[in-house]
C-alpha cells in the first residue's frame, strides 16, 4: 500500500532536515578543515596520547562504579513504591539542568581536603582534587542520570507476573533481581551504560573544577584554544571525536549483536 505524502510531513522533513543539519555541520566543517598530517602528528604526541588515555578509563571507571548503586536504585525506582518517590526521581535528573561548573563547585565542597570525604580518601591513598578520582566524581556526577533512567524504564518492562512467579516458588528477591529482571532489562541497561559512559568522556565544566590537572582531553582541548588558538585545538577535538564515536559505535554494534542473536 502506498503512503501518500501530505504537506504538513513535507514540511516536518525540512524542518528536522534543518536540525541535523545544525548538528552535522559544524562537525563537518572541523573534519574537512582538518589535514591527515596534522591529525597523525597531533596522535603522536605523548600529551595527547595520555590525556586521552586518561579520559577513557576515567569515563569508563566511573560508569562501573556507578553501575552498583545505579542499578538497584533504578529497580526501586521501577517496582516499588515508597515516600518522596517523585522527589527521588527528580533529584535523579538534578545533574541534566545544573551548570556543570557549578556541579564542580558542589563536588568541591565535598570533596576536597579538610571535609569528611576528603580527608577519609587521603586516609586510604585516594586524592579527590587534582586526581583521577575526582576526575571519575566529576564524570559520574554529571552522566549517571543515563544510567538510572535507561535501567528503570527497561525494569518496569520487564513483567511483573514473572517475578511474581519466581518469588511465589520460593526464590529470593535477590536471585529473582539477578536471574530475571536484569537479565530481562539487560539491553536497556546497556544502553545506559553505553550513554553514561560517552557523556562522561565529553565533560568539561565539572572536571575543570576539581582536578584541571591530570588533564582529560576535552580540558586540554580548552587549554591549547585558549593558549595557541583554533588552529592548535582543531585537531585535538577532530582526533577526540573520531575516538569517542569509533568506541560508541563498537560497543553499539556488541549490543545490537547481542539484541539479534538473544532473538
Amino acid at each position: 500500500m502506498t503512503q501518500r505524502t501530505e504537506p504538513a510531513h513535507l514540511v516536518f522533513a525540512a524542518l528536522g532536515g534543518l536540525v541535523l543539519l545544525f548538528i552535522v555541520a559544524p562537525l563537518a566543517g572541523m573534519f574537512f578543515s582538518t589535514t591527515p598530517a596534522e591529525l597523525v602528528d597531533t596522535a603522536t604526541e605523548r600529551e595527547v596520547a595520555a590525556s586521552v588515555r586518561l579520559t577513557l578509563l576515567a569515563a569508563m571507571g566511573a560508569t562501573l562504579l556507578s553501575a552498583i548503586g545505579a542499578i538497584p536504585l533504578a529497580w526501586l525506582l521501577a517496582r516499588r513504591t515508597f515516600p518522596l518517590k517523585p522527589l527521588v526521581n527528580g533529584i535523579v535528573d538534578v545533574p541534566i539542568v545544573i551548570p556543570h561548573s557549578a556541579a564542580g563547585i558542589a563536588l568541591l565542597g565535598v570533596l576536597s581536603p579538610g571535609t569528611p570525604v576528603g580527608e577519609l580518601g587521603e586516609a586510604v591513598g585516594i586524592r579527590f582534587v587534582g586526581g583521577p578520582a575526582g576526575i571519575m566524581a566529576g564524570m559520574a556526577f554529571v552522566s549517571v542520570p543515563f544510567l538510572v533512567n535507561a535501567a528503570r524504564d527497561g525494569f518496569a518492562a520487564v513483567p511483573v507476573q514473572l517475578e511474581q512467579a519466581a518469588l511465589n516458588l520460593g526464590a529470593s528477591p535477590l536471585r529473582v533481581f539477578l536471574t530475571i529482571s536484569v537479565p530481562l532489562a539487560w539491553r536497556s541497561i546497556l544502553s545506559g551504560l553505553i550513554m553514561m559512559w560517552a557523556r562522561g568522556m565529553s565533560e568539561f565544566g565539572a572536571v575543570l573544577v576539581i582536578a584541571y590537572h591530570p588533564m582529560i582531553t576535552p580540558v586540554l582541548i580548552y587549554e591549547r584554544f585558549g593558549a595557541f588558538g583554533l588552529k592548535y585545538a582543531r585537531p585535538v577535538s577532530v582526533l577526540f571525536i573520531a575516538i569517542c564515536l569509533a568506541f560508541f559505535l563498537a560497543l553499539r554494534v556488541v549490543a545490537g549483536g547481542r539484541r539479534h542473536a538473544a532473538r
